[in-house]
């Protein structure tokens, strides 16, 4: 029986395989990558597992209706389900739609972020404990986001300059903040425990991290070196769900809002403070001290100083600095 030399054609990848090759070769994070996977599954189901290509306008604006009135998500949920689906029709199926123009975006409604004050910081940090406590530190000394303290390497830290260097941060930019003395030795002394964890790493042959694709080609070495590790690292190893490979990877954030969540409780406090609650109050105490709102943007990173406008609510006294007059009436 002769055999045919012509190769065989190979089946096209899936859909949500090819969302998954293009997310990844636009470098998204993995957050990103999950998120958008699964809101386009759910478009799928939700219609009869129908293609994307033979469906449009109404099909989408029936599905984030849905999210709305009959999942009550809240706005930024049904934003980040549309973004999904444009990702979907024009960076994967190429598809022009005017029609997403045209989508009407839910708004985030907006509201004041929960501050605390220096003493209710000072009574939730003293209610935690080891790696947990430095991290929350770090959120109210720094200003940082939670990921960006997660995902911190060794060589962001320099103790020479009392600065931390912040990279790919939100808008992928790259900032530079201060490193609080206070934090300086604590910080000093937690690098030498995790050092520890690096030498047992080396020697088990897994003292590899994950690095950007660009920096892992460009730096094949890199991966397995002291300065790219992790500051605040995972306590075991785990598969690496893009190349397959086992590393020790950053601390899981879920960790540290537990944390914060359990000193929160214990300290009494009414308010509802989680890890982000530490860099609202970072950026409102530094105001309050007299700092110029331009230099906590930067600190902050915030691309428009309008955000960062948002803190200044709480430099006036009640009601826009108003002073109620039954104040001034004597009433005992």
């Amino acid at each position: 029986m002769a055999h045919s030399d012509t190769p065989l054609a190979l089946p096209p990848p899936r859909l949500l395989d090819q969302v998954r090759d293009l997310i990844r070769l636009k470098h998204y994070s993995i957050r990103t990558e999950t998120s958008y996977v699964q809101w386009i599954r759910r478009f799928i189901l939700f219609h009869g597992k129908k293609h994307p290509r033979e469906m449009g306008g109404p099909e989408v604006e029936a599905f984030l209706t849905d999210l709305a009135v009959a999942g009550g998500v809240a706005a930024a949920t049904q934003n980040q389900a549309l973004s999904a689906l444009l990702f979907l029709y024009r960076e994967v199926l190429g598809v022009d739609l005017p029609w997403l123009d045209n989508v009407t975006r839910a708004k985030k409604p907006q509201r004041l972020p929960t501050v605390l004050s220096p003493a209710e910081v000072a009574v939730v940090l003293e209610r935690m404990e080891g790696a947990h406590a430095l991290m929350a530190r770090l959120l109210y000394g720094t200003g940082m986001r939670l990921m960006e303290c997660v995902r911190l390497r060794v060589k962001d830290l320099d103790f020479g300059l009392r600065e931390i260097m912040i990279r790919d941060g939100k808008g992928a930019k790259d900032r530079v903040t201060v490193l609080p003395e206070v934090l300086a030795r604590p910080l000093a002394a937690h690098l030498e425990k995790r050092r520890l964890i690096y030498g047992d790493d080396r020697v088990a042959g897994k003292a590899e991290v994950w690095l950007p694709d660009a920096l892992a080609r460009k730096y094949p070495n890199a991966a397995a070196e002291w300065g790219w590790q992790y500051v605040f690292c995972s306590g075991s190893y785990s598969i690496d769900p893009r190349d397959g490979r086992e590393r020790r990877h950053h601390m899981d954030e879920k960790l540290l809002q537990r944390a914060m969540k359990r000193a929160v409780q214990a300290s009494g406090l009414a308010k509802p403070a989680t890890p982000h609650t530490l860099r609202h109050s970072f950026a409102t105490h530094l105001l309050q001290n007299g700092y110029d709102i331009r230099t906590v943007q930067e600190l902050l990173g915030h691309a428009d100083v309008a955000t960062t406008m948002i803190y200044t609510h709480v430099l006036n006294r009640g009601g826009r600095g108003v002073v109620s007059p039954i104040d001034q009436m004597g009433l005992k």
